[in-house]
C-alpha cells in the first residue's frame, strides 16, 4: 500500500536556471525544534548539492509572520525554487502568489498549501498523513479491544498534516464511537505541536476520567512524550500511547514499555525527492515518476511507505535501517 504521496500540477512544470552559477533553492521549514527536521535539513541540502543546486535553509519557529518574511528574504536572495513546509497551510497560499509573481516555483513540503484550488503550489511532496492516523488507530483498537476512553492529541490547527492524521483516526474509530464502545473524552489541537500543552491535555483527561484512560493517540513524537510524562507521573499502567516521527526518545520509550507504538516516516526519501523535484523545476527538466491517478488537476507520481514501530521490530526498522544510531536507543536490543 502506498504511504507517501507526491502531487504535481499538470501545468507550469518548467523553470529557467539562473543566468550564471548554480540555481539557488530555499528550504523553508516550519521549525527545526523537532529532532526529525534536523534530518530533513541534512538530507535535503546534501541531495540538492549533489544535483547542482545552491540550497539554503530557513526555519520559522512555527511563526506565520516570520515565515512570510523568510519567503520574501528567499526571493530577494534569488531563489528559483522555494520548498516550503508551511506554518499554516491556508495562509501559505499567499506565499505561492508572491513566488510566482517573481518567477519562482513552489514545492509544498510535508504539508499541503492552499485550499479549494487557491494558491496552489507547483508540486506537493508529503507522506500520507491519513495513513499515519489509520495505523495508530488500528493498533489502538487491537490493543484495547475497541473499548474505553481515548484522548486525541492533534497538532497545530490549520496544518494539513494534523488534519489528515485526525481524519485517519476518525475513519478507524467512528464505528466504535457510534456503538458507544469508545469514548473520545478529549480531542484538542496544540499550538506548535507543543509537548507541554499535550502533557496538560492528558493531565486534564486523567482527572476527568478518574484515571480511566485506554488510549492516547498523538500526531507526533513530541506530544507523545508529553503523554508519556503525564501517564508516568500519574502512576498508570497499560495505557496505549502512539506517536509519529520516530524520535529517538520515543522509540526508546517503546522498547522500555513506556510507550506502545511509533509511526516511522522515512525522512530521507521524502527530502531527497523534494530536492529532485526542486532541481527539475529549477532547470526545466521533467519530473521522474509514474503518475498513478489524477484528481482536480493534481497527479500522484511517487510513493514511499510508513511503518508501525513496536518493541519487537524497533531495532530492525529504526536502528538497522540507519534511521537512528544504536547508541541513541539503548533499550532496543
Amino acid at each position: 500500500m502506498k504511504r507517501f504521496v507526491l502531487f504535481a500540477l499538470l501545468a507550469g512544470c518548467g523553470s529557467k536556471t539562473a543566468a550564471t552559477g548554480e540555481p539557488k533553492v530555499a528550504f523553508l521549514l516550519s521549525t527545526l525544534q523537532e529532532e526529525r527536521y534536523q534530518k530533513d535539513k541534512k538530507y535535503f541540502e546534501d541531495a540538492a548539492r549533489k544535483l547542482g543546486l545552491q540550497p539554503f535553509t530557513l526555519a520559522a519557529d512555527n511563526d506565520n509572520g516570520r515565515q512570510l518574511s523568510q519567503v520574501e528574504d528567499a526571493l530577494s536572495r534569488g531563489a528559483r525554487v522555494l520548498v516550503i513546509q508551511p506554518t499554516d497551510s491556508a495562509a501559505a497560499s499567499s506565499y505561492v502568489d508572491k513566488a510566482h509573481a517573481r518567477g519562482a516555483k513552489v514545492v509544498a513540503y510535508d504539508r499541503g498549501i492552499g485550499a479549494d484550488g487557491k494558491g496552489a503550489p507547483d508540486f506537493y511532496v508529503a507522506h500520507d498523513s491519513h495513513q499515519v492516523g489509520v495505523l495508530q488507530a488500528e493498533a489502538a483498537v487491537k490493543a484495547t479491544g475497541g473499548k474505553g476512553n481515548y484522548v486525541l492529541l492533534n497538532g497545530q490547527s490549520g496544518h494539513s498534516v494534523a488534519t489528515e492524521i485526525a481524519r485517519g483516526y476518525l475513519d478507524v474509530l467512528k464505528p466504535y464511537i457510534d456503538k458507544g464502545d469508545i469514548k473520545i473524552i478529549s480531542e484538542k489541537s496544540h499550538d506548535a505541536w507543543s509537548p507541554e500543552q499535550a502533557l496538560k491535555t492528558v493531565e486534564d483527561a486523567l482527572a476527568k476520567s478518574k484515571g480511566e484512560l485506554a488510549a492516547i493517540l498523538a500526531n507526533n513524537s513530541g506530544m507523545a512524550r508529553g503523554a508519556v510524562q503525564a501517564v508516568q507521573a500519574a502512576g498508570k499502567r497499560n495505557v496505549f500511547i502512539a506517536g509519529a516521527d520516530a524520535d529517538a526518545a520515543n522509540v526508546n520509550y517503546v522498547c522500555e514499555g513506556k510507550q506502545t507504538v511509533e509511526v516511522l516516516k522515512d525522512v530521507r526519501p521524502l527530502a531527497e525527492k523534494a530536492a529532485e523535484v526542486a532541481a527539475a523545476l529549477a532547470t526545466g527538466k521533467p519530473i521522474s515518476g509514474d503518475p498513478a491517478h489524477s484528481t482536480n488537476g493534481w497527479v500522484q507520481v511517487a510513493a514511499v511507505p510508513v511503518h508501525l514501530v513496536n518493541a519487537e521490530n524497533a531495532k530492525r526498522l529504526v536502528v538497522d535501517s540507519g534511521f537512528q544510531p544504536a547508541a541513541s536507543l539503548p533499550a532496543c536490543k
